[in-house]
């Protein structure tokens, strides 16, 4: 529903039975599958729990890849030994996945892996596993399980993670997080800081250090140990940050507040300064997706008159402030610099160059990262296939750390921070919908989308709603610990009876952000945005009609 180009290629899957989904929703990609069976709808946050007993299942049957777990991993006797304690029947108390289903589900990925002589299985995981306080346990057991049946770096196989948005794979990888420097590399790391350093003309020194988690960051604005000031670009941090009424409370602290963005979101109208800015058809850049293809995106349109980049702006607060480096504004400069100062990174694009991606999609060859300096132009990755240069499949000798070898880790489930209870006794679990793109500060000003999803629906079973006394377009008060939210009822039997749906696309008392967790993930400081306790009310229509009004 929100990946259309990307659900195509699921098609050939479908078509073969092979696609088996996991989501406490019948979503779009849920009613794909070619059985009921192939759709898995857990307790919502208990996806490690699963992903443990698969894995027991797997090991339990003699389905792994011993070879591959010798030549290529370390640490698989300890997961192993960690996973003895999910057998298929606990996780059904758990999960509520039938002990039966879980096992045909092992069996079933065992027989699609290539040690197996099968076509080749992916295992992908997207924000409904990983926005929560054991996300990166969730993701670990996917992984340990991609590893057990030797997948990554084979034809066909591996794991993989489907971003939220168009380069969120490119931002991550180049010091999009307060703990990284470009090309996957720790700001910890003296050599990388040096290298940095170097290429950028400054002192290793001039380098911040580790900063917090953004959460964290967020929680501390205008108080005496964060920042007074905040800087935004193009987040609607009103709209999009769980338990969103304290950020709104926080921005409000601050001794200034400067939104870049060009539409008037949420937080643009808390802001002292806006700067307008160019938006992404009117500037040149690039992107990577979930493959490690780096793409060339182009200008379509110029920008209005007036109207600055954000390469200009910090060219410019740059120059004002004495600051040291070279600050160009020409993206054809800047992704050359990334490049250099990539070089030697896990991320290594430093075989790559601006023009050299132009005249590399000119003549049909596709640049996959790793591309360090020396990567070679080749027919990869099989007769037929167009050339390529960089790494079009990664792993297939060595993987990124010391010794080359994968590491296996053990994890545990915990179960959602906010779980249910008496006086919250209703698991909210939110998402999207095709209609609206991230907080909807620029969808929610298309007509044609608006009114194609004019108000944000709350999802509920039959049973449920009889259970509630909410009706068919009725209007229903959510409310958590932290807040409440305002929603139009849709029943419907596509969601599990002790579950609702909510997307967060939309402002005001209709933001199911109010109402979501802001307990992270003690790892990577991941909120908890996709499962909450939480109870349910009808309201009367008219304040129902006036709650989408102001949203």
């Amino acid at each position: 529903e929100t990946m259309p180009p990307f659900v195509r290629h699921l098609d050939p899957v479908r078509r073969r039975g092979g696609l088996l989904v996991v989501d406490p929703r019948r979503s779009a990609t849920a009613a794909l599958v070619a059985r009921p069976v192939d759709h898995l709808a857990p307790v919502p946050g208990t996806d490690a729990a699963l992903l443990l007993g698969i894995l027991h299942v797997l090991i339990a049957e003699h389905h792994i890849d011993g070879d591959y777990l010798a030549a290529r991993t370390t640490g698989f006797p300890a997961v192993a030994e960690s996973v003895t304690a999910w057998w298929p029947e606990r996780v059904e108390q758990i999960s509520g996945i039938p002990a039966p289903v879980v096992r045909q589900t092992a069996r079933r990925l065992a027989a699609a892996a290539p040690h197996r002589g099968g076509a080749g299985a992916f295992i992908l995981t997207g924000r409904g596993a990983e926005q929560s306080t054991q996300g990166t346990a969730t993701v670990t057991a996917a992984i340990n399980i991609a590893l057990a049946l030797g997948l990554p770096g084979r034809r066909g196989s591996g794991y993989g993670c489907l971003t939220g948005q168009g380069n969120g794979q490119g931002g991550r990888e180049h010091g999009q997080k307060a703990d990284q420097l470009p090309g996957y590399r720790s700001i910890d790391d003296p050599d990388a800081r040096a290298h940095v350093a170097t290429v950028w003309g400054i002192e290793p020194e001039d380098l911040p250090g580790r900063g917090v988690p953004a959460l964290e960051l967020l929680h501390r604005l205008g108080s005496s140990d964060g920042p007074l000031g905040l800087f935004v670009h193009g987040s609607n941090l009103a709209v999009s940050g769980p338990n969103s009424e304290r950020i709104v409370e926080r921005l409000r602290s601050l001794d200034l507040l400067v939104v870049c963005d060009f539409v008037p979101s949420e937080t643009a109208a808390l802001a002292d300064v806006v700067l307008p800015v160019t938006q992404w058809a009117e500037e040149e850049g690039t992107m990577t997706n979930l493959e490690g293809r780096i793409l060339r995106r182009r200008k379509a349109i110029e920008p209005p008159e007036h109207v600055r980049s954000e390469l200009w702006i910090w060219a410019e607060l740059a120059r004002r402030l004495d600051a040291p480096g070279s600050w160009p504004t020409d993206p054809a400069q800047v992704y050359d610099e990334l490049a250099r100062v990539s070089s030697g990174g896990p991320a290594d694009y430093s075989g790559t160059s601006h023009a050299g991606l132009d005249a590399a999609e000119a003549a049909g060859i596709g640049t996959y990262w790793p591309a360090p300096a020396t990567a070679e132009i080749r027919e990869q990755p099989s007769p037929g296939d167009h050339p390529v240069t960089g790494t079009p499949r990664p792993f297939l000798d060595r993987f990124a750390t010391s010794d080359g070898r994968a590491r296996l880790v053990p994890v545990t489930h915990h179960g959602p921070a906010d779980g249910v209870r008496p006086k919250a006794p209703i698991y909210l679990v939110t998402g999207r919908v095709l209609q609206h793109y991230q907080s909807g500060a620029q969808t929610r000003r298309v007509p044609e989308l608006n009114a194609a999803a004019t108000d944000p629906v709350v999802e509920i079973h039959p049973l449920l709603a009889d259970r509630l006394g909410v009706v068919m377009d009725g209007i229903v008060r959510i409310e958590s610990a932290r807040g409440a939210a305002y929603g139009r009822v849709r029943v419907t039997p596509d969601i599990r009876p002790d579950t609702v749906f909510m997307p967060f696309h939309w402002g005001g008392p209709a933001s199911v952000n109010r109402v979501t967790s802001d307990a992270t993930d003690p790892v990577c400081g991941m909120p908890d945005f996709k499962v909450c306790a939480v109870d349910i009310h009808a309201v009367d229509a008219d304040f129902g009609e006036r709650v989408g009004a102001t949203a």
